[in-house]
């Protein structure tokens, strides 16, 4: 983990929130020997935010897919 003295910290602050993104945590020191924990905020994500995939596939047979497994689940339950 990385410490930085505040005055490091406040000259390159671009690098300190890259590395901070990039390890997770980084230390600020202050002159008086308090340090202090710079850590990314973590960003909520849906567990339905998932990535696209490129099919080549119309609308038209992603509905006729669709319909046909309704169809089979409806012909499951009914014996």
């Amino acid at each position: 983990m990385q410490v930085y003295t505040y005055s490091e910290a406040r000259q390159k602050l671009a690098r300190v929130l890259e590395q901070a993104e990039s390890t997770g945590k980084v230390l600020i020191r202050r002159k008086d020997g308090r340090t202090f924990a710079l850590v990314p905020e973590q960003v909520p994500s849906s567990p339905l935010d998932v990535p696209s995939i490129k099919a080549d596939i119309s609308t038209q047979e992603i509905v006729a897919i669709v319909r046909a497994g309704r169809q089979r689940g409806r012909a499951r339950c009914s014996t």
